[in-house]
């Protein structure tokens, strides 16, 4: 069986692991399905009244938004997870098993990518609810579903970088979402970036936050009249994939090598 393979056989293995521990422990699962409807609920009905989007219902122009920073917040799991293994020892454990290195963090990322499809279908759901709709068929639902949960296991890779060059789980919580908040509301996830001062605004359309928010409203048909100027706005689905795709690139090799250097403490 050549390294591939054997990465992701054993892969699934320790994300079957990993699994059993959500339902063993549903608190983990509830709570991270509260948040993202609190977030739904509140700027749908608290602040919607106050943020006027031309061209679009802000309930629609909304989801977008707080669907990709349900997926990126949720990836801060990983981070948390893998400094918990860190501290008990598990990794040592796995690391006397004849498995693959990148086992551990194959499993890891794509429990919590499952993770994440389960919140995002009860979001949906409460999306339905307020008043949001998807406009343009199927397959580019679909597809716009699909770059969603690829930027959320993208994330999870920065997010396992960072849980495994921190030294507590306690560490790990603050470190992997204080960083996600400036990126999350210095995007276009809940107004336009044309209100932004011209800096922010310039860097709020290159953000891959806003890259992936505006594929989505595209995708979904619905956004409104008015698209960020030059490449962001002109072809948001290829940036969106252009930045998961970097992203990924950047952070597997980082965090496999981190975790060899982190389990060989």
């Amino acid at each position: 069986m050549n390294q591939v393979a054997l990465a992701l056989t054993d892969g699934w293995v320790v994300a079957k692991r990993n699994l059993i521990k959500f339902r063993r422990i549903p608190d983990l699962v509830i709570f991270s399905t509260i948040q993202p409807i609190m977030f739904v609920l509140l700027f749908a009905y608290v602040f919607g009244g106050a943020i006027k989007v031309p061209g679009v219902n802000y309930k629609e122009y909304l989801m977008a938004g707080i669907f990709t920073q349900t997926v990126a917040f949720g990836a801060a799991i990983t981070a948390i997870g893998l400094a918990e293994d860190l501290q008990k020892g598990t990794i040592d454990r796995f690391r006397s098993l004849p498995m693959s290195r990148a086992a551990v963090l194959i499993g890891r990322t794509t429990s919590d990518l499952l993770n994440n499809v389960f919140v995002v279908l009860v979001m949906s759901v409460c999306g339905l609810l307020v008043g949001w709709r998807i406009h343009d068929g199927v397959p580019r639902a679909v597809a716009g579903f699909l770059i969603l949960f690829g930027f959320g296991y993208a994330m999870s890779w920065v997010s396992a970088l960072i849980g495994l060059s921190v030294k507590s789980v306690e560490v790990a919580q603050s470190a992997g979402f204080i960083w996600m908040f400036p990126l999350t509301f210095l995007s276009n996830a809940f107004i336009p970036t044309a209100t932004l001062p011209k800096v922010l605004q310039y860097f709020a359309d290159w953000n891959p936050f806003s890259s992936i928010v505006l594929a989505l409203r595209v995708l979904w048909a619905n956004t409104g009249l008015q698209r960020p100027p030059g490449f962001p706005g002109e072809h948001p689905v290829l940036l969106a994939v252009g930045w998961i795709l970097l992203i990924l690139l950047v952070f597997v090799p980082l965090s496999i090598r981190k975790y060899r250097q982190s389990a060989s403490r």
